[in-house]
């Protein structure tokens, strides 16, 4: 197995954990009441959106995208990642400043504070509303890794 496929195969599994987590929390933006009220469970699957959020952005940053590059040809050796970034956008992988934001939002899930309840539900809320774009990357990344290959 090519490590493009690994790397797609893993993402696929913090995607579907990802999608099974929010359907057991309710719709909708949290506030501090609402978070008070949350069952356990609905605690529980906010941890995991929170957690393979992370992993996810983690993943595509980390390993997916100089595969991606590379799968494609593209010479990564000795390429800073804001070079990667900047051939990504040309390719209409990703926007250089979403990503920016993604990962400050991944580096500030990583410092977690529970007593903090307003940061926390802060970081919950930006989550799921980002959740989409994340998992777009990665589709399109996908698409274009199964579409034929120029020879």
């Amino acid at each position: 197995m090519k490590r493009i496929d690994r790397y797609m195969q893993e993402a696929a599994s913090h995607i579907a954990v990802l999608q099974e987590a929010l359907t057991e929390i309710p719709k909708g933006k949290l506030d501090i009441d609402r978070f008070a009220k949350l069952t356990k469970l609905q605690k529980f699957a906010y941890e995991i959106i929170l957690f393979r959020f992370s992993k996810l952005q983690d993943l595509l940053g980390a390993k997916l995208f100089r595969a991606y590059l590379e799968c494609n040809e593209f010479v990564t050796d000795g390429l800073s990642f804001e070079e990667l970034l900047k051939e990504l956008e040309k390719e209409g992988i990703v926007d250089i400043d979403t990503w920016a934001q993604l990962r400050k939002v991944r580096n500030a899930i990583a410092h977690d504070y529970p007593d903090e309840v307003q940061e926390q539900v802060a970081k919950i809320n930006y989550v799921l509303e980002h959740i989409d774009t994340l998992i777009a990357i990665y589709v399109k990344i996908e698409e274009r890794c199964s579409a034929p290959r120029r020879v």
